[in-house]
């Protein structure tokens, strides 16, 4: 039997993605890698991360800068129509503050996939990373949140945060290729998403009505994704790790201690399930 390729496929969820950085620091911890990498969002953000080994790298940058208006913050949006600083997030860090190792990156053999979502299409975009530096764009149209950030133009796409369209693309994942897949969540078991103000989303994005009807959509695709997860996970096709307590962090947290909480639970998490992960990956190999 030929080996499976193995997938890891990162849900997003703003702050709630330092729980995704816990969970990928104890992998690589204990050496767990994978074929391919898709994250949406603040899974992306982490996920490259993972793919250039270095580990650490988000809790540290995340608890030096948490609290610099540059980062994120509300001042942002008034002056620059992004919640989050362009400059300073995607070039001023990565770069310069605390470097990203982009020869890693190129030299590792993980396939690596960030997911937008395309305004005009309403569909989810699952795009190919190759170089970190040169397709920035593309991780920032992934973690480009609606209503706090400017439509991202990438090759004459206009793209938006990829949880629009797909918050958890482990269908996609499998259709690529990847049949064998770990999945982190950042919700805990249980959680249901409701529909979001119909009146906000025609009033924002009326000139996109494809992406309306996918904003509109969002939580009856969100639901139905996890039901499937759920079916794959009894199956044995999927392994997932989800929040053994509900994550209750702000959408743009600043306090260090809950930050650090968050996060330690996911390497709390993570290490709990981490010998029947490793039989898990085991099989067919």
């Amino acid at each position: 039997m030929s080996k499976e390729k193995t997938g890891l496929v990162l849900e997003g969820g703003a702050m709630r993605g330092i729980y995704t950085a816990g969970v990928l620091d104890e992998f690589m911890e204990a050496g767990i890698t994978f074929d391919g990498v898709i994250g949406v969002s603040a899974g992306a953000l982490h996920g490259c991360s993972f793919v250039s080994e270095q580990k650490g790298r988000s809790l540290r940058y995340y608890m030096k800068y948490r609290s610099d208006r540059h980062f994120m913050s509300f001042w942002n949006l008034l002056r620059t129509g992004d919640v989050v600083d362009k400059k300073f997030c995607y070039h001023d860090i990565p770069e310069r503050l605390d470097p990203y190792d982009y020869e890693a990156f190129l030299k590792s053999r993980i396939r690596f996939y960030a997911v937008c979502t395309n305004l005009e299409t309403g569909k989810a975009e699952y795009l190919p990373v190759k170089n970190m530096r040169s397709q920035v764009d593309i991780m920032r149209a992934s973690a480009s949140m609606p209503y706090v950030s400017r439509i991202v133009e990438y090759r004459g796409m206009k793209l938006l945060d990829g949880g629009c369209a797909d918050s958890i693309p482990v269908m996609a994942f499998r259709r690529m290729g990847y049949k064998k897949n770990v999945v982190v969540l950042t919700r805990h078991d249980g959680y249901v998403k409701k529909p979001e103000n119909p009146k906000l989303i025609r009033a924002f994005y009326h000139k996109y009505p494809n992406f309306v009807r996918t904003l509109t959509r969002r939580h009856l695709v969100y639901n139905r994704t996890i039901e499937n997860i759920h079916r794959l996970e009894k199956e044995g096709s999927v392994f997932v790790i989800r929040p053994s307590v509900e994550l209750t962090i702000g959408r743009m947290e600043k306090d260090p201690e809950k930050i650090r909480e968050v996060y330690e639970i996911g390497r709390k998490d993570a290490k709990s399930r981490m010998e029947a992960l490793k039989k898990w990956m085991e099989k067919n190999e």
